[in-house]
C-alpha cells in the first residue's frame, strides 16, 4: 500500500498521529484540502488497512501502574509450535502490553507494566517457571526519554515511501 499512498495521505497520518480525536474539517483544513475528500480519504485508509485502529493514550500512573519494565525471554525450543505456544501465553498475561519476536540471542521481548514492584517480581517468577522458558532477563524502565507512534511518515519528501531513519 505505501507505493499508492501520496503527500495528502501521508499528511493525514501524520496528523492523525498526533491526535486522532480531532474533527475531520480540522484535519482537512491541516492537510490542505476540503473536508469531503479529506473524509473519502481517511475511510480508504482504513478500509486498506493502513490505519488500522484507534486508541486512547492512558497514563498508567493514572490508572494505578507505576512500573514499567522489559523482559527479554530465551525459549528452551524454537520450533514454529513452541513460539506459537509461548506467544498464546503470552496473550492471556494482561501485565504485558507488547511482544515481539526478535532476531539473536533473544526470542521475544516483552513490554510490561505492573502497579509495583511485587507484582513486577510475581510476573517475572510465573515467567521464569513456564514450560520451554530457559532464561528470562529483566529491565526496569527509569523514564521514557522518546515515545512515539510506531509509524513514521516523511512529509517533506513528497512520495508515498516511509523515509528511514538518520
Amino acid at each position: 500500500m505505501t507505493g499508492r499512498l501520496d503527500a495528502i495521505d501521508l499528511a493525514i497520518l501524520d496528523e492523525l498521529q498526533a491526535d486522532g480525536r480531532m474533527t475531520n474539517v480540522e484535519l482537512a483544513r491541516r492537510v490542505g484540502i476540503s473536508a469531503p475528500p479529506c473524509l473519502r480519504r481517511v475511510r480508504a485508509l482504513e478500509e486498506d488497512g493502513v490505519i488500522a485502529g484507534y486508541r486512547a493514550l492512558v497514563e498508567t500512573r493514572a490508572v494505578g501502574l507505576s512500573v514499567v519494565f522489559f523482559v527479554f525471554v530465551k525459549l528452551d525450543q524454537q520450533t514454529e509450535t513452541e513460539l506459537a505456544a509461548f506467544g498464546a501465553r503470552v496473550a492471556d498475561w494482561k501485565i504485558v502490553r507488547e511482544c515481539w519476536t526478535v532476531s539473536g540471542e533473544t526470542d521475544f521481548i516483552l513490554k510490561c507494566v505492573a502497579p509495583d514492584l511485587d507484582a513486577f517480581q510475581s510476573f517475572v517468577t510465573e515467567l521464569t517457571g513456564a514450560p520451554n522458558v530457559r532464561n528470562v532477563r529483566s529491565s526496569l524502565a527509569m523514564k521514557a526519554v522518546k515515545d512515539e507512534p510506531l509509524a513514521y511518515v516523511d512529509r517533506a519528501a513528497g512520495h508515498g515511501n516511509a523515509t528511514h531513519a538518520h
